[in-house]
């Protein structure tokens, strides 16, 4: 085995990865797995194109990684619209308002279903989703259900939940979401469940509020070990104007995550900035 081969080509077959359209870290997993492959089935002499066989392998893993991850979220999709018909049923013969308010944040979330994936399977963010792709009708019932539970004045973690969820399906543009009522719905979520993770997502809905400056102050108060706490420093700090600390912590937020996507998302969000700087 060239080991000295192996090493020229394996930069040269991720570039073509990437040319044909593979994210950089879905590339560097699929050329991985192509370089173990031929560590197990090249005899002594290599393959008469080595870079062809390597080109070849890594982009079938990569179709399969795709094809796999396509397959999940059909089940996830699945799931979801049996657990909301469950919900459905429980809410029928529950009144309680933390029932509607679970009911209302699954329709609320599961309208979104649509826009959360590139083809490719790329994790697309919020404020990046196609809004036209949300299902209106889901939306329009989980808004319905969430006023009925808002109006039996006994708020819980659920209902405070889905407010913040259905802020974000009345904006027409992520520009427009009415980031205070948010910050304020926080507020409510901390109160009631004192959670480290709400609070870092309200760090989050600060820092649009009231500017970048303000949610790192707010994140400043945080203990760094909690998961994603990387990312959402990167973020805030991107918007507060410094890029190469904010690739910086993509990068650690991605090796740090234990999910394929959202570490495939990290990793573009620190190389676009390694490259623009």
């Amino acid at each position: 085995m060239d080991e000295e081969l192996l090493r020229r080509l394996t930069p040269e077959v991720l570039g073509v990865l990437c040319r044909r359209g593979a994210d950089f870290a879905s590339a560097e997993d699929a050329v991985q797995e192509a370089l173990l492959d031929a560590w197990r089935t090249w005899p002594s002499e290599p393959p008469r194109d080595p870079k062809g066989w390597l080109v070849t392998t890594a982009w079938r893993r990569h179709l399969d990684a795709v094809r796999a991850d396509t397959s999940r979220r059909r089940r996830e999709d699945v799931v979801g619209a049996e657990a909301i018909r469950l919900t459905r049923a429980l809410a029928a013969l529950d009144d309680h308002p933390e029932t509607g308010g679970l009911l209302a944040l699954m329709l609320l979330h599961h309208a979104r279903r649509a826009s959360r994936w590139t083809p490719e399977g790329a994790l697309v963010p919020l404020a990046e989703q196609d809004r036209s792709l949300w299902d209106t009708a889901l939306v329009a019932e989980g808004v319905a259900v969430l006023q009925a539970a808002l109006a039996r004045d006994r708020l819980g973690e659920f209902q405070a939940q889905a407010a913040i969820a259905a802020l974000h399906a009345d904006a027409r543009t992520a520009q427009e979401t009415d980031w205070v009522q948010v910050v304020e719905w926080y507020d409510e979520l901390v109160r009631l469940t004192d959670s480290p993770v709400v609070r870092l997502n309200r760090a989050v809905a600060v820092g649009q509020a009231d500017g970048p400056g303000a949610g790192l102050r707010a994140l400043a108060e945080l203990d760094p070990a909690l998961p994603r706490y990387d990312a959402v420093a990167a973020h805030l700090h991107e918007r507060n104007g410094d890029p190469l600390r904010a690739a910086t912590l993509y990068s650690e937020a991605a090796l740090r995550s234990n999910n394929p996507a959202e570490r495939d998302h990290l990793m573009r969000q620190a190389a676009r900035l390694n490259s623009a700087t």
